[in-house]
């Protein structure tokens, strides 16, 4: 999602008096609730300093998943060689031609959601926004000045990386995950700082394009948030690629060298020095919200910088009128595109009066592009059991069905449901599904219902998947916690 700062002083005139709707920020939130707004009949003005679309399409979601698909393609060339006997080899990577391709394809979307603003009647101001009361904005531009919104204003300013003291990105030897996919050429050797979503997707990518990897994670195991399972194999999916993994470590100390970087890393075995080409920082994000004016409109940032709703029903702040939405918001929202949209359809119905269900966060899916892809949705086992919940637990290999061996990637698929206390039999509703393995973020689609409509084990078992697939694993492990099992017991 977009970052918006302010700037410079008032010089034009006040405008906008019959705007319904201010957005500020056109990243994923801002742009898809004045979509849904303005569909809706509403005025909306939507101000954004850079390019609509934000972090998600211009320097994350998109161009990184589209880097990541060549990576899949490279490893399918090794597959081939390796594997199926197929003697393919790579001459080379054209790195422009490969960033050339990555950049039409973020343009293309770039343009189709200008079109989209621009049909749906969205008045796009570009430039820097700030609040000046609790229901007017000033935006820095040419064609701005003061707005004022009848029905309400929506902070949708997004985030940006987290850095570490002393330790500058330079966008060529240190960079973010904001600058990564931008750096000059491939590099020979990265290290990777932060064991989330985002650092295990860039290892991954990396080691796929013949860098040397190191991966390193402080707490003691990757994707911390995730099921535990998950974490494990993952780390051994890509320990298997060649990514060395350091978890339970930190980084203690760094120096540019004229080569790349020499960094210090303590372990649980001690301390050890990395020295790669690049460091890539990837320790997380925080919201953006210096020179929005919140003090200005009444409004305040938690201890953590985000702007908390008073009511989550509707994503208004304490200041009537005001809304947030994506990455300004704190816990349970996972600060997740996808979740941005869902957010901002919410906001958008709400200001135009139309019914609309709170965003469920608890069913939103979580997925890392990694290799193997990791994708999930619910509750992890721990986390069950830490309610005080009584749970059965399926984990079904991937390689137990046919197309799994095909693949050859490993994986599982792990359902966690409530246990019924007569005869400890899966009869409870499901709670989490969590999965490990090759396309699983094209699987997740099916679990993300079952949890959010509380099926149980049964409801799923009696609908039949389609052989031979990868989902029907999934089928297979909900058939075992049903008492129907075939290839698993």
């Amino acid at each position: 999602m977009s970052d918006m700062n302010s700037g410079g002083t008032r010089t034009g005139a006040a405008r906008g008096g019959g705007t319904d709707v201010i957005v500020i920020g056109g990243g994923t939130g801002g742009y898809s609730t004045a979509l849904r707004a303005a569909s809706l009949g509403l005025r909306v003005v939507l101000a954004e300093r850079d390019l609509v679309g934000g972090t998600c399409l211009h320097r994350g979601c998109i161009p990184s998943k589209a880097m990541l698909h060549a990576a899949e393609l490279m490893d399918g060339i090794a597959e081939a060689r390796e594997r199926w006997g197929v003697k393919a080899t790579l001459d080379s990577v054209d790195w422009g031609a490969l960033t050339a391709t990555r950049d039409d394809i973020v343009t293309r979307n770039h343009r189709g959601v200008e079109g989209h603003l621009e049909r749906a009647g969205v008045r796009v101001v570009r430039g820097s926004a700030r609040l000046t009361g609790p229901r007017s904005v000033y935006v820095e531009a040419p064609d701005g000045g003061e707005f004022t919104a009848r029905r309400g204003i929506v902070l949708a300013t997004g985030s940006r990386p987290r850095l570490l003291p002393g330790l500058a990105p330079d966008g060529r030897t240190v960079v973010t995950s904001d600058d990564a996919l931008f750096a000059p050429g491939l590099p020979d050797s990265v290290l990777v700082l932060g064991g989330g979503a985002i650092g295990v997707e860039y290892a991954s990518f990396h080691r796929s394009m013949g860098a040397r990897v190191t991966l390193v994670e402080a707490a003691g195991r990757l994707l911390p948030l995730e099921d535990e399972d998950v974490s494990r194999h993952l780390a051994r999916g890509l320990k298997k690629r060649g990514i060395t993994v350091r978890t339970d470590s930190t980084l203690t100390g760094a120096e540019v060298t004229g080569s790349g970087v020499r960094a210090t890393v303590r372990t649980r075995g001690g301390e050890e020095t990395v020295e790669a080409e690049r460091l890539l920082v990837a320790v997380g994000r925080v919201p953006v919200t210096d020179g929005l004016g919140l003090a200005a409109a009444g409004l305040a940032t938690d201890a953590r910088g985000f702007v908390p709703p008073a009511d989550w029903s509707r994503l208004e702040t304490a200041v009537p009128g005001i809304h947030v939405v994506g990455d300004l918001l704190p816990p349970p929202s996972p600060g997740l595109a996808h979740a941005s949209f869902a957010e901002g359809l919410l906001v958008a119905e709400t200001l135009a009066g139309v019914p609309s269900r709170p965003v469920d966060h608890a069913t939103v899916p979580r997925v890392t592009y990694s290799s193997p892809q990791t994708a999930s949705v619910g509750l992890t086992e721990a986390e069950a059991r830490a309610r005080g919940l009584e749970v059965r637990v399926n984990t079904m290999p991937l390689t137990a069905v046919a197309k799994g061996m095909v693949h050859g990637q490993g994986g599982i698929v792990k359902v966690v449901a409530a246990a019924d206390g007569a005869g400890g039999e899966a009869t409870g509703a499901v709670l989490g599904v969590h999965l490990v393995g090759p396309h699983v973020s094209e699987m997740i689609a099916e679990s993300q219902l079952i949890v959010a409509w509380d099926a149980e084990p049964s409801d799923v078992a009696q609908h039949i998947h389609a052989h031979p697939t990868l989902s029907e694993a999934v089928g297979e492990a909900f058939l075992t916690l049903a008492g129907r099992g075939l290839h698993q017991h």
